[in-house]
């Protein structure tokens, strides 16, 4: 007979708890990250480069020149010279100390917010009746984008015409249903009220274009679903047309206020600020200080239109929060 010999049975290395201990893996070797070649490292430089050109040139430096501006007193002379001796805060506290402020404040506030809140809901309203497709909706929708490819001296000069108190096509449309001639330009209770509703004129399109693209993205089973339910159009209209475009009105109001803040180019061509401030906004006030008289005030003109560049910079930095938190949800 044979004699076999029984090797010991190995037994897993097991841990203090009794589980089977089992190898760790080896890590994987990571492959080393490949450096550019320098040729499309300065191929990429070079397509950067006239952008930011672009920026220094056009948005940089005129913003270091406004600030230098409303911190030092520059007159004509000094101006050109480049001696204009350092004030400080001095340009600031002539602002807020000026009696126009107040008037040029509220006059910048009540336009902003009523041209904001009109534009928002009159662009709405058509961007839910142009919705429903119906026959010629393309072209009467593109027909409501002709205020805004017009420039705006062709549109402000075309409501001063209307709004003319003698020969003006809106006094001639109230003549004839008896109710007298109103001054909309020279009079202080409605020159404001006149650049209002043509600068609402002018912006309602953009409102248009943005929330009628925003209304393509809403699926068109959950109005079928509604119906289902016995919902009406003004249900589905609060429960999800309104809910949905949310993060759309969001972007059109912020970019509308905006763009509403440092409107000048209405306002000077109809009124001028006038009569008496009374359509008197900041950028028009900048202006006319900075431009407007014999002896021009450049400072307190950069320290009004610095507060205009505050004001924008701070709605600016909200539209970016605001489309941050939209492509993270």
């Amino acid at each position: 007979m044979k004699h076999t010999t029984h090797l010991p049975e190995r037994r897993p290395i097991r841990d203090r708890r009794g589980a089977a201990a089992t190898a760790a893996p080896s890590p994987a070797r990571t492959a080393p990250r490949r450096r550019r070649p320098v040729s499309q490292q300065w191929a990429a430089w070079a397509f950067l480069a006239p952008v930011a050109v672009y920026l220094v040139l056009f948005y940089a430096y005129p913003l270091y020149r406004n600030l230098d501006l409303s911190l030092r007193d520059y007159t004509v002379r000094s101006f050109v010279q480049g001696d204009a001796p350092f004030t400080g805060l001095e340009n600031y506290q002539k602002v807020f100390g000026d009696p126009t402020f107040g008037p040029a404040l509220i006059h910048t506030v009540v336009f902003t917010v009523v041209c904001l809140v009109l534009q928002y809901a009159i662009g709405l309203a058509l961007a839910v009746f142009f919705h429903q497709h119906f026959r010629l909706s393309a072209t009467l929708r593109a027909l409501f984008l002709v205020p805004w490819l017009l420039p705006l001296i062709v549109s402000a000069s075309t409501w001063s015409w209307m709004l003319n108190s003698d020969s003006g096509v809106i006094n001639a449309a109230l003549h004839a249903v008896g109710i007298g001639p109103v001054h909309w330009l020279t009079s202080p209770d409605w020159s404001l009220t006149s650049v209002i509703v043509a600068n609402i004129w002018i912006g309602v399109p953009f409102n248009l274009v943005v929330l009628h693209s925003g209304l393509q993205s809403i699926p068109h089973s959950l109005y079928e679903a509604a119906a289902l339910d016995g919902a009406s159009a003004w249900r589905r209209f609060w429960s999800i047309t309104f809910p949905l475009l949310r993060p759309v009105s969001a972007i059109t109001l912020l970019l509308g206020l905006v763009y509403t803040l440092k409107v000048f180019d209405i306002i000077w061509i109809m009124t001028k600020g006038g009569p008496a401030d009374s359509s008197t906004t900041f950028a028009t006030w900048s202006y006319r200080l900075g431009f407007g008289n014999l002896l021009p005030a450049f400072g307190p003109g950069a320290a009004v239109g610095n507060l205009l560049v505050a004001a924008a910079l701070v709605f600016g930095l909200v539209y970016l929060k605001v489309q941050r938190k939209q492509y993270a949800s």
